[in-house]
C-alpha cells in the first residue's frame, strides 16, 4: 500500500495531479483547495489514502495527516464513500469539523455539496463518540479547543452551546485568552 508519495507535479487536472516519482506517474485525486497549492513544476508530498476495489484503484491526497486520518474515519460511515469524504474534508477545516460532528451541528456537514440532513445526522450518529474519545478536537489546535470549552464550560455554558463557540473560532490565531474571548463573543451574538 501507498502511504505517501513526494516528487514533482507533472500535470494537474480537474480533480486530480499526477506526481513523478522515478519516471512513473501517479494520479492522485485531491480536493479542490489542495489542487489550488499544489503547482506543476514544484514539488509536492502528499499523504495517501490507497483505496483498492474489486473494479478500481484509485489513490486520495492530503496535505497533512491529520487529514488522511479524518478521512479514513469517514469512508466508515455508512454510505460515505472516498469522494463524498473528500469534498468533506476540503470544505472545511479538520478541528472544524471534529466539532461539528461532536457539537450536533449539521448546518456544517450539510454546508458541504452532496451531503443532506439524513447523511448529515449519520455522520454525527455514527462518529460522535470516536472523535468524543479521541478528544475533542485532534490535530493541531486540538488541546487548545478542549482548553476553550473547558473555560466556557466552566463559566456556565453548556457543553453543547461550548464546543459549537470553540469550533467557530477553530481558526482564531493568537492564544487561549484570545481564543476564549472570541468564543464568548461568538456566544453573544448568538443569542
Amino acid at each position: 500500500m501507498i502511504g505517501s508519495l513526494r516528487g514533482p507535479v507533472t500535470h494537474a487536472g480537474v480533480d486530480h495531479v499526477i506526481i513523478d516519482i522515478g519516471g512513473v506517474g501517479y494520479r492522485v485525486v485531491v480536493a479542490p483547495a489542495l489542487l489550488g497549492h499544489l503547482r506543476v513544476g514544484s514539488d509536492a508530498t502528499l499523504f495517501i489514502h490507497h483505496l483498492v476495489r474489486d473494479d478500481q484503484q484509485a489513490l486520495f491526497g492530503f496535505g497533512k495527516p491529520e487529514e488522511l486520518a479524518f478521512f479514513e474515519l469517514l469512508m466508515t460511515v455508512t454510505g460515505v464513500g472516498p469522494r463524498l469524504a473528500l469534498a468533506i474534508i476540503g470544505a472545511h477545516p479538520v478541528t472544524r469539523l471534529q466539532m461539528a460532528i461532536v457539537s450536533d451541528d449539521l448546518d456544517v456537514l450539510t454546508s458541504v455539496s452532496g451531503v443532506g440532513r439524513k447523511t448529515a445526522q449519520r455522520i454525527v450518529l455514527e462518529l460522535k463518540e470516536k472523535i468524543h474519545a479521541a478528544g475533542i478536537a485532534v490535530g493541531p489546535g486540538g488541546a487548545a479547543d478542549s482548553d476553550v470549552v473547558a473555560a466556557l464550560e466552566s463559566l456556565g455554558y453548556t457543553a453543547t452551546e461550548a464546543r459549537r463557540a470553540a469550533g467557530s473560532v477553530a481558526a482564531v490565531e493568537g492564544g487561549l485568552d484570545e481564543r476564549i474571548r472570541a468564543a464568548l463573543q461568538e456566544l453573544a451574538r448568538s443569542r
